[in-house]
């Protein structure tokens, strides 16, 4: 699978402006800084194709990247605490709005950096995926930032305060290193793979 031809599709900034799904989507979903662009990036081999702030709260759209074989989704970061509450509601509209679309979702990567113990709203937003039996795994970003006895602590702890969620997937990422990398991308094109054969491609 070819993850290095890519383009910058579209930014929807209301429910009404989504583009039609005509494709398998393989959707990002994270808290505000967590490294969803760095991800994104690192996937694709390029710096820039999704934009990396150092000012949390800024991807206030969701924005479609096209690759030959599926799309990429973007979701708007949650949870960054100087956002008004008018625009955490549109936020969280526009993202409602998407899941409720009847689009063609192959997998949903949801990250979380492992340094933290994951907020209220990574424990929703897990909650929802897990209940309604959304395809998803954890990709744990930022692996770079632990010396190895820390990430192994860090490890054992992420296990517990995720173990609500059973048989869940895991995968240990750094955008420094690149470590995680390949694991990121064979499940991305193990889900896709499953996703064709499902609806008959």
């Amino acid at each position: 699978m070819n993850f290095n031809e890519v383009n910058f599709e579209f930014a929807a900034g209301t429910v009404k402006q989504l583009p039609a799904s005509d494709m398998p989507e393989v959707v990002f979903s994270g808290h505000s800084n967590v490294g969803k662009s760095s991800l994104i990036n690192k996937l694709v081999q390029r710096k820039a194709l999704a934009r990396v702030s150092a000012q949390p709260g800024k991807t206030a759209t969701v924005n479609f990247y096209r690759l030959q074989d599926f799309r990429m989704v973007d979701l708007p970061g949650y949870g960054y605490a100087k956002v008004s509450k008018t625009e955490k509601q549109r936020w969280a509209a526009l993202v409602e709005g998407y899941f409720s679309d009847q689009r063609h979702i192959a997998l949903i990567i949801q990250i979380i950096d492992i340094r933290h113990k994951p907020t209220k709203d990574d424990y929703d937003m897990i909650r929802f995926l897990y209940n309604c039996n959304a395809p998803f795994v954890i990709v744990l970003t930022k692996k770079d930032k632990l010396k190895k006895t820390a990430y192994e602590k860090r490890i054992d702890e992420v296990l517990d305060e995720l173990s609500e969620f059973e048989g869940v997937q895991l995968i240990p990422f750094s955008a420094v290193s690149g470590e995680g990398l390949d694991d990121v991308k064979d499940v991305i094109e193990e889900y896709i793979e499953e996703y064709n054969k499902e609806i008959g491609e």
